[in-house]
C-alpha cells in the first residue's frame, strides 16, 4: 500500500461505506497496532467511518429541528 493522499481518500470512502452498511466502528480490516501501513489504513478508515456517522447524526438533528421539536 502506498501511503498517499489518494490512498487516504480511498480508505476514508471504505470507512464511510462500512458505516452505511451498518458495520460497527471496530470492524476495520486494518490494525491499530500493526506496522505503518496497517496504522495508516486504520487511521483513515476510522476517520471515514466517523465522518459518515457525524453526517448521519447531523441529518437526524436537522430533521428533528424542522419537525418543530
Amino acid at each position: 500500500m502506498q501511503l498517499t493522499r489518494q490512498t487516504a481518500l480511498a480508505l476514508q470512502q471504505e470507512g464511510k461505506a462500512a458505516y452505511e452498511a451498518g458495520d460497527p466502528h471496530d470492524s476495520s480490516p486494518y490494525s491499530r497496532f500493526g506496522n505503518a501501513e496497517q496504522q495508516f489504513g486504520y487511521q483513515f478508515w476510522t476517520r471515514g467511518w466517523i465522518t459518515a456517522r457525524s453526517a448521519a447524526e447531523g441529518a437526524e438533528e436537522q430533521a428533528e429541528a424542522s419537525a418543530g421539536r
